[in-house]
């Protein structure tokens, strides 16, 4: 069994080695971000469409939004008890150097980023101290920005974070991959970039810790993945099903009643797939194209004459608590939630 011990990142200690995994829209905010944030680990406020509550969110979702994130940092902040904040920006978001700008403004601790490769993530931050963590599926995305980062900029990965395909949300996999996840033998890939990234940390005297994602629920999960070698995890759904979440408490609930069956893979109208559970807004999704408004420049591989619905409505739905209408990303451990958490307790069972 390895030992669990602190998540060190540059001159930042996690003393519980937990990353909780960003979740758009809107359900990991300030509230839960401070405080996982404040009981040792790292907390993590999605930037995905963060603005959905401002007024003019509507009229101009891309200033909402970068109001917000500076409003959610600075409210985590309050919370975090002086802990490890950090946001989660997807490389296809649309203005993608404009919401990092905003967080290093706002002072974030990490960027951690992913659903693309952030190749210029390092020139957007420039001097800055805020920590960069690509989200990598694969040895080879690993090794492509490595070698760019140092080529181009001088600079290694502060992290990396490996998403398996056990995760939620939008998935760095196809389709069929995801209908047979035993034949991926995704622990020989996760070995494999954990090797590389070790590789490249020690050419250059350095140190690259690598946290697994996608999955994770327990604390023998996490020992599974320190065993084989990374530093520490990044949990998401196990966070969902808390008081401290910021997704209404319909939400929840629906993650409690899930059952095992009723998490599928679905086709995201963004072009990737996701995992979700199945409710009366994806069977109806199923049947044809659902009519949606004005776009809310979610995501730069979207195209609102052809998306089958809007994406940004559905998940906003979802998190207000208006389910049936609602888009439900989860991990594959959703049907695992029993009961609501207090974070506290959650990170007691990480903790060393």
């Amino acid at each position: 069994m390895g030992k669990v011990k602190s998540l060190v990142i540059g001159d930042l200690t996690a003393g519980v080695p937990v990353i909780q995994g960003g979740m758009g829209v809107g359900v990991s905010l300030s509230s839960l971000a401070g405080a996982v944030a404040a009981e040792g680990g790292i907390g993590v406020i999605s930037t995905a469409q963060i603005g959905y509550r401002e007024p003019d969110f509507d009229d101009d979702p891309i200033g909402a939004n970068l109001r917000a994130i500076k409003t959610e940092i600075r409210k985590a902040r309050e919370l975090a008890k002086g802990g490890i904040l950090g946001v989660n920006i997807m490389v296809a978001t649309r203005k993608y150097e404009e919401y990092v700008k905003a967080a290093v403004e706002a002072g974030i601790d990490m960027i951690i980023s992913g659903a693309g490769l952030p190749m210029e993530l390092p020139k957007l931050v420039g001097a800055a101290k805020t920590k960069l963590a690509p989200i990598v599926s694969s040895v080879k995305s690993a090794q492509v920005i490595m070698r760019y980062w140092w080529k181009k900029y001088s600079r290694l990965p502060d992290a990396v974070v490996i998403e398996g395909p056990l995760a939620g949300g939008h998935l760095g996999f196809h389709k069929e991959q995801l209908e047979d996840i035993d034949g991926l033998r995704y622990d020989d890939e996760v070995r494999a970039i954990i090797e590389k990234v070790d590789e490249t940390a020690a050419e250059h005297e350095t140190n690259i810790p690598v946290v697994m994602a996608g999955g994770v629920y327990t604390r023998d999960d996490m020992e599974h993945y320190l065993d084989m070698g990374a530093s520490g995890v990044q949990v998401a759904t196990r966070f969902v099903t808390t008081y401290e979440c910021d997704a209404d408490a319909a939400y929840k609930q629906s993650y409690i009643d899930a059952k095992q069956e009723d998490i599928v893979i679905v086709q995201s109208p963004v072009g990737m797939p996701g995992r979700a559970i199945l409710n009366p807004f994806m069977k109806k999704a199923k049947e044809g194209q659902i009519p949606h408004g004005r776009c809310h420049l979610c995501v730069s591989t979207c195209k609102p004459d052809a998306t089958p619905y809007c994406i940004t409505d559905a998940l906003v739905n979802a998190v207000k608590g208006n389910i049936d209408d609602g888009l439900l990303f989860c991990g594959a451990n959703a049907y695992r939630a029993t009961k609501l958490e207090r974070v506290k307790d959650i990170m007691d069972e990480f903790r060393p």
